[in-house]
């Protein structure tokens, strides 16, 4: 077993460093490894903040004693659920990069460990509020003023297009992210557009069925960041966040909805067609989730629609390591059903 503790996050030592690193020495952050079958595995703690990976590099792959992990990764390529599987040559260096995006972001990896430790123990719509709760405090961290400081929103002139089209056909409505221009990015417009027209699926007893797609050359590139940590009051971002959730909303009515995704899946992208009932995929297309990297969780309901989809280990690995999930692996651990034609 080896314990990786990360740095310090960002800049110099500071008073805020020092307590970091006083967290980390009490489990509160860092990673710890731990190699499979190991006799002293148990003695790791599997609290805290600390992102514990379990590694599989020999023999039969483990089925128990895997409940305190975040992270399992195997060099089996036929490893089932909760395993990551891993060729052999590229075992290390996947490792290396989780260490890596843990020291970049010690505070939001622990965090999102921790919000994917209780996912699936909770209701769905209590799950949602867990999530945005940690998001919002997230908001007001030093990691994520480090990113947004790096990479300073653009000034946009005011855009009225709608972000959305409806076409009912029949008993099919079709919902469209129709912002092509910016790869469908999600911005508050999108998000209440998507809203109103899932609200209104909802409720109309003529439409037994929903159709979820996206325009132009992507589903969904994810969240608009030219808005992230615009809000002023973290409080009221968090009610909003949880009264206006696409997610929920396609969650509640899931057995009607269709998710047709396809190129770049990132963030929002995938988190809110994880909730659908069934999700088909073009070939090419791929899924990220980059929100640890800004020193943030993912905030549109990933933490509660994908983990329900391909396990909270998966999940956690997708958010943490912010690698791009193609169609095969996808397919192989239920994040996508089933593959479609290229329209």
């Amino acid at each position: 077993m080896t314990i990786e503790r990360p740095t310090g996050g960002s800049g110099g030592r500071s008073g805020g460093d020092q307590l970091l690193s006083d967290l980390i020495e009490l489990g509160g952050a860092g990673v710890v490894i731990v190699e499979l079958p190991d006799p002293n595995a148990a003695e790791a703690p599997s609290g805290g903040g600390a992102v514990r990976i379990g590694v599989h590099r020999a023999g039969p792959v483990p089925a128990d004693g895997l409940e305190g992990f975040d992270i399992l990764l195997s060099v089996d390529a036929a490893a089932p659920r909760p395993w990551v599987s891993v060729a052999p040559e590229r075992l290390d260096q996947v490792l290396g990069d989780l260490r890596r995006c843990v020291e970049r972001q010690p505070v939001a990896a622990a965090v999102a460990a921790q919000v994917l430790r209780m996912t699936l123990q909770l209701p769905f719509d209590q799950a949602l509020v867990v999530e945005s709760l940690a998001y919002s405090m997230l908001l007001a961290s030093g990691e994520f003023h480090a990113w947004r400081a790096a990479t300073p929103a653009r000034e946009r002139a005011e855009d009225d297009a709608p972000r959305v089209a409806l076409v009912k056909e029949g008993s099919l409505l079709r919902i469209r992210l129709s912002r092509p221009g910016a790869r469908n990015a999600f911005d508050a417009r999108m998000r209440d557009e998507l809203v109103e027209a899932l609200a209104f699926a909802a409720v109309d007893p003529d439409i037994p069925a929903v159709e979820l797609s996206g325009a132009g050359p992507a589903f969904s590139a994810g969240g608009d960041l030219d808005e992230f940590g615009r809000a002023v009051d973290a409080g009221r971002a968090h009610l909003v966040r949880n009264l206006r959730s696409p997610t929920r909303l396609v969650h509640d009515i899931r057995e009607r909805v269709t998710a047709r995704v396809h190129g770049a899946c990132i963030g929002a992208g995938i988190e809110v067609p994880a909730a659908a009932g069934r999700v088909t995929a073009q070939p090419g297309v791929f899924f990220r989730l980059p929100e640890v990297s800004m020193g943030l969780i993912p905030g549109a309901g990933g933490t509660a629609s994908i983990p329900r989809r391909i396990g909270r280990r998966r999940a956690c690995y997708m958010a943490i390591s912010g690698a791009d999930i193609d169609l095969q692996t996808a397919l192989a651990w239920g994040l996508v059903d089933a593959v479609e034609p290229a329209a």
